[in-house]
């Protein structure tokens, strides 16, 4: 088989061996073309799929390193956007995230031979295959550490941000200025950022729908984690409607942010920001902590106060990355309602 060379090598070996994996279990598996357009975006590849006496079907497949169950909604929300027949072609998924794959109803292979594909006229579901070597994840730049991450939130929630001088942009930021140096250099060498030779001409970011997609999996899959201080349990399921936000200098997040928004889903996980000192509104409404509890108590890592019309929300791109880390299907499901009322705008002159 021989793939395009403008494809990643990791990539391009994760492909290739996937596709043999394939073959070995008696599909057809052919690369039928590299990074295809599709509508507004690109798949990594379309692949040709089925069992020769029944004919062959096309996927738009997408390539991911290092899949876990914390960054699983954001790649499946990924996989949306490449149609029903998208397919995802990973290096391996443990017999924890193959299931969720499956109930997510999510095709997907790896380079284990693990899969679940359900065809016009097979289904494939193999699991517990180990991989020959152990997958070890991906290097991610320094853009994409937590200080870098919190850069890329200012400029996703204030585009206009990116003509700033540096020094102003740290500080709009709360990071370092030397932060914001070698995160733009490495948004250039990403292809994320466009900076004219020409001083007059302002700084512009590019391929924003991909940087967005690329600061949720990345936020989901680590710097979330890192967020979330402690968890409490109510006494009645609906107490954070009478939270008042503005007094408790807290904002709404996740599920009862989009509720909220959407009018479509019923809260199982309470997510409230605020800093870390600020607990009043605990005792207020008489919160218990427990280990397992659904109130979640994360905290604010920007500073600034985004401009919207719901003061007392976290901003869309935070309500919007905190549905898909649940990995349920409705929260998924209510995320692409929250980026089709808020975030779809944001991307449309990209």
């Amino acid at each position: 088989m021989n793939l395009p060379v403008t494809t990643p090598v990791r990539e391009t070996e994760i492909l290739k061996d996937t596709l043999q994996c394939l073959e070995n279990q008696g599909l057809v598996a052919v690369l039928d073309r590299e990074r295809p357009a599709l509508g507004r975006t690109r798949a990594d590849a379309l692949i040709r799929l089925g069992y020769a006496a029944e004919g062959e079907t096309i996927y738009a497949a997408e390539i991911k390193r290092w899949l876990t169950p914390a960054n699983l909604g954001a790649v499946a929300a990924q996989l949306r956007e490449l149609g029903p027949a998208a397919l995802l072609i990973t290096d391996y998924a443990t017999p924890q995230v193959a299931q969720k794959l499956k109930e997510l109803d999510i095709p997907f292979a790896d380079t284990a031979g693990n899969a679940y594909i359900r065809g016009p006229n097979f289904l494939v579901w193999v699991t517990g295959n180990r991989p020959r070597t152990a997958p070890k994840p991906p290097r991610a730049g320094r853009a994409w550490q937590p200080t870098g991450l919190k850069l890329i939130f200012a400029l996703l929630c204030n585009p206009e941000w990116i003509a700033l001088a540096y020094r102003e942009l740290a500080a709009r930021a709360d990071v370092a200025n030397g932060t914001v140096g070698w995160v733009m250099r490495e948004l250039v060498e990403q292809g994320f950022l466009v900076k004219p030779r020409r001083r007059a001409i302002p700084r512009r970011l590019h391929h924003r729908r991909k940087l967005f997609d690329r600061w949720v999996e990345v936020y989901t899959g680590t710097f979330r984690r890192t967020t979330l201080l402690k968890r409490y349990r109510a006494d009645t399921p609906d107490w954070w409607k009478n939270l008042d936000t503005a007094r408790h200098n807290v904002l709404l997040g996740g599920e009862p942010a989009a509720a909220l928004l959407t009018d479509y889903l019923k809260p199982g996980t309470v997510t409230i920001y605020t800093k870390p000192a600020n607990f009043r509104f605990i005792l207020e409404h008489k919160l218990r902590e427990v280990p397992d509890g659904d109130v979640e108590v994360r905290q604010r890592f920007w500073p600034f106060d985004h401009e919207w019309e719901h003061s007392n929300l976290v901003p869309p791109v935070l309500i919007y990355a905190d549905l898909l880390a649940t990995g349920d299907a409705r929260c998924i499901d209510t995320a692409q309602r929250v980026y089709d009322g808020h975030l779809a705008r944001l991307f449309a002159e990209d």
